[in-house]
């Protein structure tokens, strides 16, 4: 049992503290650079899923349009899955006026996965480029996004930048930790490929795509699958994406329940990954960034078992178990009282993305996972 207790102690600093150090680490020893093309246009064609976004769609279809991207190289396609209110009708007034732009409708709607399956068919450009309805790309986005795709690159991910990061609690926490994690991504991409895209932006060639589950969603599955075929997932954090994180803690709560309905899947989807003679730094990238980090709400539950269990042995292991209660109680009193101090708010944060794991964890088990969702409100 103390073994036990001590490897989840171990797994959870880990996937805490540990691998981001370790990646820091390595950056500051051995410096390395993305290459980059600088005279690469390719034909283009940007796909924006939409499920009822009448109060959005308009503003993103404006930002695509003036894009820097050349015109003629480039289409907009809007995938409505199942749109039932004036999205389809907002989009067709751009399809009239702009011959660039195009609408697809997916008559039975199964969530975005399945609508960008069914759309990518209609697809003859080079590259396919990925976009939220709610994310406003920088005006050269799309630049950066072909620049990156080098020999042996199938996937290339942008960078998520929050407008309200000031705004609340929850849209603070969520920032704080997708910078870290940007960072963690970039290391990745520069030392050979990363683990994860970012669902707002990122692009791959038309070649190379596949359908996947409707279940699944391609920021986790897309660089998974090209990693294990022996080609590259990197990211370029200068083709960003503007977008509002949620605002209160019951939208950014059902965002990551849904975001966890993968977890049991990810911890380690194949077991070719622990090959690291023929994938090399993707099998560290991945255990470190992807499997301790899904296996956190395992961890947890198993670290307060056994530190119960070791209390009837021996006193000491009163400490890590009362303090695991106090960590939850400080993170209740978060919500209870809008408690704006930054280490309660870390707190707050990590305790309702761990819980957020154990939901959808019991929800996969439970056969009651869907591959579609209801928009937080608060991110448009």
């Amino acid at each position: 049992m103390k073994i036990i207790f001590w490897l989840s102690i171990f797994l959870i600093f880990w996937a805490n503290i540990g691998y981001p150090a370790s990646m820091i680490f390595l950056d500051k020893i051995i410096k390395k650079t993305n290459e980059k093309l600088t005279d690469y246009e390719p034909t283009v064609t940007v796909m924006v899923v939409a499920h009822n976004e009448e109060g959005v769609i308009a503003d993103k279809l404006m930002n695509l349009l003036q894009l820097d991207y050349p015109k003629d190289k480039f289409n907009i396609l809007v995938t409505s899955d199942n749109s039932t209110d004036r999205t389809n009708e907002i989009v067709n007034e751009f399809v009239l006026k702009y011959q660039q732009i195009y609408l697809y409708q997916v008559e039975k709607r199964q969530g975005k996965t399945n609508a960008q399956n069914e759309a990518s068919k209609l697809v003859k450009s080079e590259i396919l480029v990925m976009t939220d309805a709610n994310a406003m790309l920088k005006h050269d986005a799309i630049n950066e996004l072909v620049s990156s795709f080098t020999n042996n690159v199938a996937y290339v991910t942008g960078k998520l930048d929050y407008i309200n990061q000031n705004e609340s609690l929850t849209s603070k926490s969520e920032s704080t930790y997708w910078d870290l994690d940007t960072r963690i991504r970039d290391i990745e991409s520069r030392f050979q490929t990363i683990t994860a895209g970012n669902g707002a932006i990122y692009a791959v060639r038309t070649e190379d795509y596949v359908d996947f589950d409707p279940i699944m969603s391609h920021d986790s599955a897309m660089p998974l699958y090209f990693n294990l075929l022996g080609k590259r997932a990197v990211a370029n954090h200068k083709a960003i994406a503007y977008e509002k994180a949620g605002e209160n803690d019951g939208d950014e709560f059902k965002r990551k329940i849904r975001m966890a309905r993968i977890t049991l899947h990810f911890i380690l989807p194949s077991i070719k990954i622990l090959n690291v003679f023929k994938y090399k730094w993707f099998t560290y990238f991945y255990l470190g960034h992807r499997t301790v980090r899904y296996l956190l709400w395992f961890n947890h539950i198993i670290l307060f078992i056994a530190s119960v269990v070791l209390m009837s042995e021996n006193s000491h292991y009163w400490l890590p178990c009362v303090g695991q209660l106090i960590i939850y109680l400080i993170a209740s009193m978060k919500y209870l009282f809008s408690i704006d101090i930054k280490i309660i708010n870390f707190i707050a944060y990590y305790c309702m993305t761990v819980t957020a794991q154990l939901i959808g964890v019991l929800k996969t088990i439970l056969g009651r996972n869907k591959p579609f969702w209801e928009k937080a409100e608060s991110t448009r």
